[in-house]
């Protein structure tokens, strides 16, 4: 084998998953088609939940100074997220350019192979591993790797050559972008309804101005590149009445409301993450951050499998907790592309949620579906409140350290986390302690777990996986379902 596992597309989704392989020992080659990382800001933020799996790793230093609020939308209705009581709040003005330049050096770091100039042309999944094509200008290249994992896009190569279903709804508009300099724009972060559309004005680093521009009942183009910033500003004119076509376009593009989703995440020793699997309106940002966190529950499941220590079949939990994530992300894009991009018929909507919206309970309902909070993974059943849900940012003290639940998944293993100083507790888990961490520690008093809670058992993607008391299965079945039989 070339390499262990073989990733199609150094966009995030793709150096998140070689980052996560690599911390995990696993040899990995990345394969991208472009000969260069593009500059373009594209994704422009991170969701809460986006943000606490970057301080789980590490990487979030990387970034530097990030500003972060606590002002969201959900189809251009405001919301509070400040109502979820989480350690971070959202970043709304980072470029992808930035994200992906720090991404890389953190997997490079690692050890990740990332080779660009590199375009796949055929794949044959053989049964115990997966043959590549791959072109680098006039010449070919083969090889072999136990796994792939199509991290490609909405357009994706490996999705279609190994024949992965697709199906959805084709676009029925367009909206434009333009990232620009030398204009001076009111912000619109929720964007706004004005005249015959919809724009949106996002104040970007270095002086310059995202631009988000629709007009409703245009049908969508088929375009063969970038549309003209002429076009953009013709748009602008017609909805604003101001004209920006002396402002200095630093890149153009144009998408729609497509939305479609794979019926199935692994086909054999072939998987998909991020856009390559879903694609949708990108309402809130929402995008790159599921794709992201595709890749983060992806991760440490392959890598274990690939060590031998869980079985084959802890790949199939991948399908069946992210497809149903990409599944709700597709209903709530849908929904909000209504709200957004909806004429007077769609006012009526409006005016009901902006009602609903005045109780704290829905604000935080949609609060925690736009900042990725609202996912619950089926782990067994039980009361425990923590079950299946990320584990939030606790202070901890173990021993005499300081620690908390954030730095203890740094590693991208296993957590155990003994709130009881109970022995019976690590001598019943100590078989594992190869794949999980097992640490007596104490909580802060003002930042108790939930529920009583006095042992949580953390998947390394930070999500609980078996919690006391409340958990009805026990803690060696939790165990051996998450990290393989015992040693």
């Amino acid at each position: 084998m070339d390499a262990s596992v073989v990733i199609v597309g150094a966009g995030p989704a793709g150096l998140i998953l070689a980052g996560e392989l690599r911390l995990a020992g696993v040899d990995v080659t990345v394969l991208e088609r472009l000969e260069q990382r593009t500059g373009e800001s594209r994704g422009i933020g991170f969701t809460i939940r986006t943000m606490e799996v970057f301080d789980q790793r590490g990487v979030l230093r990387r970034l530097g100074s990030i500003e972060t609020v606590t002002a969201g939308h959900f189809g251009g209705l405001p919301l509070d997220l400040g109502v979820l009581g989480a350690a971070h709040g959202a970043a709304r003005t980072v470029p992808q350019s930035v994200t992906e330049q720090a991404l890389e050096g953190w997997a490079r770091e690692l050890g990740a192979d990332i080779r660009r100039g590199q375009e796949v042309q055929a794949l044959e999944d053989t049964g115990d591993g997966v043959t590549v094509t791959v072109a680098r200008g006039d010449s070919q290249e083969t090889l072999r790797a136990r796994y792939l994992v199509g991290c490609d896009g909405g357009r994706s190569t490996v999705r279609k050559l190994a024949g992965f279903d697709f199906p959805g709804t084709d676009a029925t508009t367009e909206m434009l972008l333009a990232d620009v300099r030398g204009v001076e724009l009111e912000p619109r972060m929720s964007g706004q309804q004005i005249g015959n559309g919809f724009l949106m004005v996002a104040k970007l680093p270095g002086g310059i101005h995202r631009l988000i521009v629709g007009e409703r009942g245009i049908a969508p183009r088929r375009r063969t590149g970038p549309p003209p910033f002429s076009e953009v500003a013709d748009v602008w004119k017609r909805l604003t009445g101001s004209d920006i076509s002396h402002a200095e376009p630093l890149w153009v593009s144009a998408f729609g409301d497509a939305a479609r989703q794979v019926t199935e995440y692994r086909r054999g020793r072939v998987l998909l993450a991020g856009d390559a699997a879903h694609v949708h309106l990108p309402a809130g940002g929402q995008g790159m951050n599921t794709s992201i966190q595709d890749s983060y529950n992806l991760g440490w499941k392959l890598a274990s499998v690939l060590a031998g220590h869980a079985p084959e079949e802890l790949l199939d939990t991948y399908h069946s907790e992210r497809h149903e994530v990409g599944r709700r992300l597709l209903a709530n894009t849908r929904a909000q592309s209504q709200l957004i991009l909806g004429g007077e018929e769609a006012q009526p909507l409006r005016e009901v949620l902006s009602e609903l919206l005045q109780y704290p309970e829905i604000v935080r309902h949609l609060a925690a579906k736009a900042s990725g909070l609202d996912i619950r993974y089926d782990v067994g059943g039980g009361t425990n409140p923590l079950l299946g849900r990320r584990l939030p940012h606790l202070p901890l003290t173990a021993g005499a350290r300081t620690t908390s639940t954030t730095e203890l998944l740094r590693a991208g293993r296993g957590v155990l986390l003994d709130l009881d100083d109970n022995a019976k507790l690590r001598d019943r888990a100590a078989p594992w302690r190869n794949r999980v961490d097992i640490m007596t520690v104490t909580a802060d008093p003002e930042h108790v777990p939930p529920g009583g809670t006095t042992a949580v058992l953390v998947r390394p993607d930070g999500y609980v996986a078996w919690a006391a008391p409340g958990s009805h299965q026990d803690l060696v079945t939790s165990l051996t379902r998450w990290f393989g039989p015992a040693t």
